[in-house]
């Protein structure tokens, strides 16, 4: 059963949002578009922060908007956060904190401050003042206080886009902790197609306020009729378990039904579900399996489809053994070399490989 149920119908000036979807009761669901394409205004609505000319809004069969009903923000069980940690100046974290749990009485708390603190890993901050903070220590403090009025749903709006590329990649383990360790429906805006492949199980595509596609991140990402799949930066998901660990050369070893990959050693217990992401430029494509070569991870792949990308690049749409999807960027001449045809049997030679969670 979904968790919560949205349809929403709202006119703004020329702009005009018309979008009904579902989000499954647990895990992290992007709503992931261009600037402009109304996933803030989805949010809102869904908080109670925007009153829809029409639609309905549901958790759990609870009604929140519906005909002439509209439960009032304050009264919905979310937590939200926003793109700028709004902290009180004029508290130390510890304050802020306290301030979220008060939100809810006693016997509504689900969760302990202590447990947060811990899961968020800001227990070295607690008595520092909120102005001597960095975005991303910010970016945790306003999710903990969030965490801590006990939501059923948690909303989050762009929470790293204003944070540099090592305060994100400092503050990411902790977003991916909240799914494994809370449990608590996630409903998480960006624009960034990494940040969704890190962090989503599903993924809404809207497109001019209206939902395009909406599946797994994994499925999304690979799909050559999205322009998702068109982007610089491309990338697939593959799942797939905890192999084994190599001392001697420190690599971690990830195995799938169709092959295995390897990536930077991770201490991670052997059997432990891990996703990784493998950019679509990061793959190149043989005929036939090389073992004279530096690259490690060799899948062999079907050829489903190619797009071309522009002039001189396509993209090509694999699927390995077990039926996952990967991409592939190459040159339209490599292409023709190779005479790409639907249903080819080849080899994917990936040069890079991360371990996203």
């Amino acid at each position: 059963m979904s968790s919560l149920e949205v349809n929403l119908q709202h006119n703004m000036g020329n702009f005009h949002l018309d979008v009904n979807f579902s989000v499954p009761n647990s895990g992290i669901t992007a709503l992931f578009g261009h600037s402009g394409c109304g996933k803030t205004s989805v949010l809102r609505a869904v908080a109670g922060l925007l009153k829809t000319q029409k639609g309905m809004v549901s958790l759990n069969d609870t009604v929140w908007q519906q005909s002439n009903f509209f439960l009032a923000t304050h009264k919905r069980p979310i937590g939200y956060v926003f793109q700028e940690a709004s902290l009180f100046s004029h508290m130390s974290v510890k304050q802020n904190l306290e301030y979220g749990l008060q939100q809810i009485r006693r016997e509504q708390r689900h969760l302990k401050m202590t447990d947060v603190i811990d899961l968020m890993g800001i227990s070295n901050l607690l008595n520092r003042s909120t102005q001597h903070l960095s975005g991303g220590e910010r970016q945790r403090i306003a999710i903990a206080r969030a965490l801590l009025t006990s939501p059923e749903l948690l909303l989050m709006d762009e929470p790293l886009s204003a944070l540099d590329y090592g305060s994100k990649q400092a503050i990411l383990p902790y977003l991916e902790n909240l799914h494994d360790e809370l449990g608590i429906p996630s409903l998480y805006v960006t624009h960034d197609p990494n940040e969704a492949a890190m962090l989503a199980d599903q993924m809404i595509l809207l497109d001019n306020g209206k939902v395009v596609a909406q599946d797994t991140a994994a499925n999304l990402l690979t799909r050559l009729d999205l322009p998702l799949a068109s982007y610089d930066d491309a990338a697939s998901i593959l799942e797939g378990t905890i192999s084994a660990h190599d001392a001697t050369y420190h690599l971690t070893w990830i195995s799938m039904d169709a092959g295995r990959v390897a990536v930077s050693r991770e201490e991670l217990p052997v059997g432990k579900i891990a996703r990784v992401q493998i950019q679509a430029r990061d793959v190149s494509l043989s005929r036939k399996f090389h073992s004279d070569t530096s690259i490690i991870n060799i899948l062999p792949v079907t050829v489903i489809n190619t797009r071309d990308i522009n002039d001189s690049q396509l993209i090509v749409q694999l699927e390995l053994q077990d039926g996952q999807t990967m991409l592939s960027r190459i040159t339209r001449r490599s292409g023709m070399t190779l005479d790409l045809k639907e249903g080819m049997q080849l080899y994917a030679q990936v040069k890079s490989v991360a371990l996203i969670n």
